[in-house]
């Protein structure tokens, strides 16, 4: 009885209010993860967390979730030619390793803090990861626009696609020839923050399109090829330690399930350098957020002393600025969308 009633601890009660602000934010998260190729957890797991579910759970369940709607993602943007799959499998071999470190890292965080030490690091990895991935991205994305929207090959990415180290791979759709040694850091680290914090897209997607020198649109869309394979069985390790919370798959993937298809369509509509824009203006904002959520963990942990109110006053400000990430993520795509469907009208218009 005890250990079912520990058991039971980890699970929130479902409330309507739950329920729906729980299918927002999965519609909200396939929208940006068809968009932008991550599997959207940086919307997600901190959305659920914000409800009050634990981190461990919210990073499991969202890992559960995430396969099935990665599949459908990348073979909606297979069929726009965006997908080079052999560069997804490549870099899914090393994510393969990451992911069970990450596990095995919260493992052990957990074992020693408890939840509270859990999600005091779930929430620290996604303020650093987030603000200084998303700084970089964001700047990136307003020298892309300077100069009318084109992409360049970063000097690194030129740089170590010219060292000659065997296996050398070449990817036809992502038109680079690079060592397979080199895919490697990006699948590890893509795979161990996928494990650890439920996050693996914010480092893959820019570690492909900076450090492997592939293109917005390839980088974006094989990513859910990588998504696929590390959700798969990162889940199901989880679920064999019984950290996942079905209820919360179903209905975050009942949303999700529409919003990826119609992010994937944006990306045929839009230049790419609004991907970046729309990348970093929600990770700097998600890590707001989160940031403001540390100190309930660190009062959690006994290393501050707040009060209930000052707690309470602080979950409300986090989930404000939750729920201003999912609005601005949704404005800026379907706003992108909408703007590029109206200028070809436009044009004709006029003429």
């Amino acid at each position: 009885m005890d250990t079912f009633l520990l058991d039971a601890s980890k699970f929130i009660a479902l409330t309507p209010e739950n329920i729906a602000f729980l299918f927002i934010v999965g519609f909200i998260g396939g929208l940006v993860s068809g968009f932008i190729g991550s599997g959207g957890a940086f919307v997600l797991t901190p959305g659920m967390m914000s409800l009050g579910v634990p981190g461990t759970v919210a990073v499991a369940s969202n890992m559960c979730h995430k396969f099935p709607k990665a599949l459908v993602g990348a073979i909606k943007r297979f069929k726009y030619g965006q997908v080079d799959i052999k560069l997804g499998l490549i870099t899914a071999i090393s994510a393969g390793v990451g992911v069970q470190v990450g596990i095995m890292l919260q493992n052990a965080i957990l074992s020693r803090w408890g939840q509270a030490g859990s999600d005091l690091y779930v929430s620290l990895s996604f303020v650093a990861v987030l603000v200084i991935v998303g700084s970089y991205v964001l700047r990136d994305a307003v020298t892309s626009s300077r100069r009318g929207g084109g992409e360049r090959v970063t000097s690194l990415a030129r740089r170590l696609q010219s060292i000659e180290l065997w296996p050398m791979m070449t990817f036809k759709t992502a038109g680079m020839r690079i060592s397979f040694w080199f895919t490697v850091p990006v699948g590890f680290a893509t795979g161990m923050l996928a494990a650890t914090i439920a996050v693996g897209g914010f480092i893959g997607v820019p570690g492909m399109i900076y450090v492997l020198g592939a293109t917005s649109l390839v980088g974006s869309a094989t990513e859910l090829v990588i998504a696929f394979v590390m959700g798969l069985f990162g889940s199901i390790n989880w679920a064999m330690q019984g950290m996942v919370d079905i209820r919360l798959v179903l209905i975050i993937l009942g949303g999700s399930l529409l919003g990826v298809q119609l992010g994937a369509i944006g990306t045929t509509l839009v230049r790419e350098h609004m991907i970046k824009i729309v990348m970093a203006t929600i990770m700097l904002v998600v890590a707001v957020s989160r940031g403001i959520a540390v100190p309930k963990y660190l009062a959690k942990l006994g290393i501050m002393d707040l009060s209930e109110n000052t707690i309470w006053v602080m979950d409300k400000v986090s989930f404000v600025f939750m729920c201003a990430a999912l609005l601005i993520g949704a404005v800026i795509i379907l706003g992108s969308m909408w703007k590029a469907r109206r200028a070809p009208a436009e044009a004709v218009e006029s003429a």
